[in-house]
């Protein structure tokens, strides 16, 4: 049937392409990459190769992320709630981490591209030899500025705000800030993503209809999409909808 339907995907993947190409594109997109475990559950793999078969489908998406033309790619792989899951499997996902990060920062493209690859989250929980690619891999694409790729590991939202307000709180108790000067700018420049343009456009994927505290502060303004399928079955198609389901609605920012 895949087979038979193929030709039809191709036509309509081409349609959809040069339709979101003549409008405004997202800059920032951010990714929940969801369903990993029950695609493999589904197809009765193991948990690794699920994990690898996800791994995969974040190169492929990149890809097209970086053919659309979009600046920023903020993609969740890994967050502070996933270290409750059994140890085998945090082992695999710090592991896979690791290992693609040394990927990402040897790829061929990613130097063609410029793209600039840096790692939001509570860093000083990860493992040392995780720790040890996040500096080897931003301290190879530091000076990139084409193309950005965020990579939240080890993230939580709550986490992220409360970070912030503690370093905040630290520089009041040195006399660094004053509490009057605290603004919405202050708090940003103490986030982890400090520096990078809020999301234009989050997609979850597997169906699940909420955000489990992806970038809180910053997806105030931001289009959601909802994807029914998987992460490890994601389309080109499927991210073509999500863009143009964003660039048919009217933004006002609260205006």
């Amino acid at each position: 049937m895949q087979l038979l339907l193929a030709p039809v995907y191709h036509v309509y993947q081409r349609k959809l392409f040069n339709q979101v190409k003549k409008y405004p594109m997202p800059q920032h997109i951010g990714i929940i990459l969801d369903g990993n475990r029950r695609y493999a559950n589904t197809l009765g793999l193991n948990y690794e190769t699920a994990y690898e078969h996800g791994a995969k489908k974040l190169e492929e998406v990149l890809d097209w992320c970086w053919q659309l033309g979009v600046k920023v790619v903020s993609v969740w792989v890994f967050s502070t709630e996933n270290f409750n899951r059994p140890p085998d499997q945090v082992e695999i996902l710090m592991r896979m981490a690791a290992e693609k990060l040394k990927a990402i920062r040897e790829s061929k493209k990613t130097h063609e591209r410029k793209v600039k690859v840096i790692v939001s989250g509570a860093i000083e929980i990860l493992p040392d030899f995780v720790k040890e690619e996040i500096e080897k891999t931003e301290e190879a694409t530091k000076n990139y500025d084409t193309y950005t790729l965020n990579v939240l590991l080890g993230y939580g939202g709550r986490r992220e705000i409360t970070d912030a307000v503690r370093k905040i709180a630290s520089k009041v108790k040195n006399g660094e800030i004053l509490p009057e000067q605290i603004n919405e700018q202050i708090i940003e420049e103490h986030l982890y993503t400090a520096g990078l343009p809020d999301p234009d456009l989050i997609i979850r994927t597997s169906g699940e209809e909420r955000l489990s505290g992806f970038l809180m502060w910053q997806s105030a303004y931001s289009e959601f999409y909802f994807a029914e399928v998987f992460w490890p079955m994601f389309r080109f198609i499927d991210l073509l909808r999500a863009i143009r389901t964003y660039q048919q609605r009217k933004r006002n920012f609260g205006r």
